[in-house]
């Protein structure tokens, strides 16, 4: 099986902590160049340093936020100087938890930029790149809320269900080109924001951050939490040329919690 990505270039949203930064290392491993993309420097580079460098790889970052599309933009603009990307992988910070009903405009219309507006952006930055260099990846890390929505998490379930949607139209149009789009939908995943959802839950119902984690690992038939090294387990898989023949498709992994085939 070829996983090597000797050769390649990724770029990767959220990479200075949880799923982002287990990506970026895993891909490091396998032999890309990765493009660290976040919003603050020390974060950056202390991410860098912890990647792998055994092929010869200089890691960069791209200092940018993606709720403002000029800065990002102008930052990967300046990264792509240095060459084509041929791995885009969008992640980025989930919004605040809530109902829906009671959320106000501005809160979907900041998320859609963050996650739907920013990725379309990448896409048209990174996509002429791909198709000249005759390879390209897109790896959507969403959620399993684009299957069966979560409770409290209406914002969310909203704007995750665009993307999906976004990224099955452009895996269509992209075919011809031999480009790959493909979405990840993490379901427990031990991060900083599994761990302010598990405080959020534990002082609305006066339960202890334990007792409601192991309601959770109730939930799933693995019985546990994953690993952001899972996540980036299959995200280093879609990278890969192995993958060549996977596309438009939606894949779980959450230990078999969300209830659908």
């Amino acid at each position: 099986m070829n996983l090597s990505l000797a050769g390649k270039s990724a770029l990767i949203g959220g990479s200075t902590q949880g799923i982002g930064l287990a990506i970026a290392r895993e891909l490091s491993q396998l032999g890309a160049t990765c493009i660290l993309l976040g919003r603050t420097q020390p974060a950056l580079d202390a991410a860098r340093q912890q990647l792998d460098r055994s092929a010869g790889q200089s890691h960069l970052v791209c200092l940018a936020d993606q709720t403002d599309p000029a800065q990002l933009q102008q930052s990967v603009q300046n990264v792509l100087a240095n060459g084509p990307i041929h791995i885009l992988i969008n992640n980025s910070g989930g919004p605040a938890s809530g109902p829906i009903l009671p959320a106000s405009s501005d809160a979907f219309l900041q998320t859609f930029q963050q996650h739907l507006l920013a990725n379309h952006q990448l896409a048209q930055l990174l996509v002429p790149g791909m198709r000249q260099s005759g390879y390209g990846r897109i790896i959507n890390v969403i959620s399993t809320s684009v299957r069966i929505p979560l409770k409290n998490l209406g914002v969310s379930n909203t704007i995750r269900g665009a993307v999906a949607a976004w990224a099955k139209t452009l895996s269509n149009e992209l075919g011809p080109d031999q480009i790959t789009v493909n979405n990840i939908l993490p379901g427990f995943t031990r991060t900083q924001r599994l761990s302010s959802l598990l405080e959020e839950k534990s002082k609305k119902e006066n339960k202890s951050t334990q007792q409601i984690e192991e309601e959770w690992k109730a939930e799933v038939p693995l019985r546990r939490i994953g690993e952001p090294e899972e996540i980036a387990a299959l995200a280093a898989f879609l990278a890969s040329p192995a993958a060549s023949y996977i596309s438009g498709v939606s894949i779980p992994v959450d230990g078999g919690r969300t209830g659908s085939i």
